[in-house]
């Protein structure tokens, strides 16, 4: 079972990695790009001769060009089929969890390892949630797919770790209530981290501004629909973390190391992004502070659970050095 997990993520990042060329596909040839537009824009009138001449009289009339195949079609199709191969992937992706959790005889949650799976599938599967409500967002799955063949590449190449028992610590039942809040949590709030850059591309490009990345404004949906996304999915995933981080966690803590909290690093870079989320949240939800201004808050929110993920477990220790590196 383990190394057909092993197998299985591999062949999960190759789906994304087609997804992700799909969705490519679909920006380069789509109404949405430049190729697209071009290739669906009214031909000129064709003047063959010019006025006066003899062969202006025995010329024909102006010759109107055919408009060229529109690829747009074609587009759509690819688009569609790079939603179909990220379900795909999902699928294999849910795999790869369920043969570790089956070799290993518990939850996959025991390392980093294990962790960056189960929150890379949870943001993979809200997103295809997300698109089955909203199709018109499709456009954002070359994101999302980019930043799973990212997390999952960083996952099997660099934390992998072998099959192996919990550590003493982690036997309780709190493990599976504490480390499922903070794996849901974490993955929306990976799921978020999407709108909430395009949304700042979208509206710099907006404003004016033309330079890379914002030139891939056009590209993405409208600002005020990436800002309602991102919002709601925020304020989705925010109770959840809170649960898991700021309430299942110290009740844990205190059952295994007789205290609610220690400061520890892993519990101060956990109240750190729950801070920083708050401050997102109120920030948004404030009509005198500025879209753009809240949503840079929820950006740094994701850089905090990136170093609360990865740089506490390699540059840190403490009570929480569970990463198996």
């Amino acid at each position: 079972m383990s190394a057909l997990s092993d197998q299985l993520l591999v062949v999960a990042i190759l789906s994304y990695v087609a997804a992700m060329v799909c969705h490519a596909a679909e920006y380069a040839f789509g109404n949405r790009s430049h190729i697209g537009r071009a290739a669906t824009r009214p031909a000129r009138e064709l003047v063959a001769v010019g006025a006066g001449s003899t062969a202006a009289a025995d010329a024909p009339p102006p010759v109107v060009e055919e408009a060229a195949p529109s690829g747009r079609g074609r587009a759509a199709l690819a688009g569609k089929a790079a939603v179909a191969v990220t379900a795909l992937a999902a699928l294999l992706h849910l795999g790869t969890l369920v043969t570790r959790g089956i070799a290993a005889e518990r939850m996959p949650w025991g390392n980093m390892y294990e962790f960056v799976l189960s929150v890379t599938f949870v943001g993979s599967a809200a997103w295809l949630v997300v698109l089955s409500r909203r199709p018109a967002i499709r456009h954002l799955g070359l994101f999302v797919a980019t930043a799973m063949v990212l997390l999952l590449g960083l996952a099997g190449m660099v934390l992998y770790t072998d099959v192996a028992p919990l550590v003493p610590a982690l036997k309780s039942a709190w493990f599976v209530v504490h480390v499922s809040a903070a794996v849901l949590s974490s993955g929306i709030f990976l799921l978020g981290f999407v709108p909430a850059a395009m949304f700042l591309i979208r509206s710099g490009y907006d404003r004016g501004k033309r330079s890379f990345p914002y030139s891939l404004g056009p590209r993405v949906p409208e600002a005020a629909s990436l800002d309602r996304l991102t919002f709601r999915l925020h304020a989705f995933a925010f109770p959840i973390w809170t649960f898991g981080a700021l309430i299942a966690g110290p009740i844990w803590a205190e059952a295994a190391w007789g205290r609610y909290w220690g400061w520890d690093p892993k519990e101060v870079w956990a109240f750190i992004s729950w801070i920083v989320y708050a401050g997102y949240l109120h920030a948004r939800a404030t009509p005198s502070v500025k879209r753009t201004t809240a949503t840079w808050i929820a950006v740094i929110g994701w850089l905090t659970m990136l170093m609360n993920l990865f740089g506490v477990n390699i540059f840190f220790t403490g009570l929480h050095s569970y990463g198996g590196l």
